[in-house]
């Protein structure tokens, strides 16, 4: 059976990973592909991780699509680490997870702390796209021209195992665009009480709503915190 679009793959802040490649005109489409397939293989081949360690054999490769492709993969890596080693990111995911334990009072704590750390994802991807809003279409129209084929074979060549449906899961990532959804309160809870329903965690209830504006306009004003790469 196919991975649902819109589950697990709403977890993750592809948009905040892409934007430096998308200023960058010395990174090409393959660049934002390997960026964006350690989340994608999260949904179309769970099992199957493409490391940094599968990336660097292919970073002087010849052909530039498995070059670029290798670079952003051990880029992905790279900043995932110290994106969720940042303050920035530990005071609102906690505090997000605060919140929510205390409007929904869950004693187990785990639907907090889940949402709390996707929270900051989520609402930072929301918070740059607002900023820049012509480059979420040319986000998704570079992402259309890659060839989906060449990436799942390129992954299993990478890491010896399988990409499921990786390539018919591209093509549903740039139709659906829904990064757009992140914008609006209704959908983003669609979104979330997708994921909800994945990880066997209880749906979120509509009061959550009431919380959003505030969560929404304190990674507004982390922002920039947030992205702030180490020197």
């Amino acid at each position: 059976m196919r991975a649902g679009i819109g589950a697990r793959e709403s977890k993750l802040n592809y948009f905040a990973h892409a934007l430096p490649l998308l200023r960058d005109p010395d990174r090409t489409e393959y660049a934002l592909a390997g960026i964006a397939v350690p989340d994608w293989l999260g949904v179309a081949a769970k099992r199957t991780k493409c490391r940094t360690r599968h990336a660097e054999p292919y970073l002087q490769h010849a052909d530039t699509r498995l070059s670029e492709f290798a670079w952003g993969v051990a880029r992905h890596h790279a900043d995932d680490q110290w994106f969720h080693e940042s303050a920035a990111f530990a005071q609102l995911s906690l505090d997000f997870a605060r919140r929510l334990r205390e409007a929904f009072a869950d004693a187990d704590g785990m639907r907090p702390w889940f949402l709390g750390h996707i929270l900051v994802e989520l609402l930072l991807d929301a918070s740059l796209i607002a900023r820049e809003p012509s480059l979420l279409d040319e986000y998704y129209e570079q992402v259309a021209t890659v060839d989906a084929a060449f990436v799942e074979q390129t992954v299993e060549q990478m890491t010896g195992r399988p990409a499921g449906d990786l390539a018919w899961f591209i093509g549903k990532y740039v139709e659906i665009r829904f990064l757009a959804d992140y914008a609006d309160d209704h959908r983003l809870l669609h979104r979330l009480n997708q994921v909800m329903k994945r990880v066997t965690l209880p749906e979120i209830p509509l009061e959550f709503l009431e919380l959003l504006p505030g969560m929404r306009d304190a990674v507004d004003a982390a922002t920039d915190a947030l992205t702030l790469r180490p020197a």
